[in-house]
């Protein structure tokens, strides 16, 4: 995909990624970085800043890059276009999401206070939301969308399982956006659950619509 200037975006939070990376390294008060929350959303792990300061910035160059370079090395290249605005936006969302649990990380490395369950929560639900939206229009390739054996290999299955994909994404998202008012106790359980079921309901439906579609196939329904 060609480097154009909407990439200003992204690149502009990796820019700011790396200012608060060289803040961290360099703050003589900060000695040990949270690097693990539990499901009650409480600090129980720690990492040194300077693991820290490094591998948060080049883990999101890392993933910024791979979507950048994926689309040039898939066999259905071609189809991106159909969808470039939308893959654009995913690597964005993810850049800001990535950008966010680092500063989030900064923040309780100063000494805030702060539940992690009340950013987790609130943004991947609209990740859901966002990537439910994008579904459809989602053309079939190799590595961005519901990738399953029936779905790349049926035109028919790819499409009515993004469209079903689409519903249950979005779904799941405005219903998981509510346990963030759960206590923290159950709230990441309840989340999980939620993300995961409509995640994987399109993965079963992709397999029972083609057996479906098979079985017309054999007794003449469809040519």
């Amino acid at each position: 995909m060609k480097i154009t200037k909407k990439e200003i975006a992204p690149i502009f939070i990796l820019f700011l990624m790396g200012i608060f990376a060289a803040s961290l390294y360099t703050a003589p008060c900060i000695t040990r970085v949270p690097s693990h929350w539990n499901a009650a959303g409480q600090i129980d792990g720690y990492s040194s800043k300077a693991f820290a300061a490094l591998f948060f910035p080049l883990l999101t160059v890392a993933v910024y890059l791979l979507m950048l370079i994926l689309p040039t090395i898939d066999p259905l290249k071609e189809n991106y276009h159909y969808f470039e605005k939308e893959y654009y936006f995913i690597r964005l969302i993810l850049v800001l999401f990535m950008a966010g649990m680092f500063f989030f990380t900064f923040l309780a490395a100063i000494g805030h206070k702060l539940n992690i369950m009340y950013f987790m929560v609130p943004f991947l639900s609209f990740f859901f939301v966002i990537i439910g939206a994008f579904m459809p229009k989602i053309k079939k390739n190799w590595f961005v969308g519901i990738r399953t054996p029936w779905t790349l290999q049926s035109d028919e299955v790819w499409i009515r399982t993004h469209k079903f994909a689409g519903k249950t994404m979005m779904a799941g998202g405005i219903l998981a956006f509510f346990t963030v008012f759960l206590p923290s106790q159950v709230a990441f359980g309840f989340f999980l659950a939620i993300v995961l079921t409509s995640a994987l309901l399109p993965v079963a439906y992709s397999y029972f619509l083609y057996r479906k579609l098979e079985v017309s196939k054999k007794h003449g329904n469809i040519k």
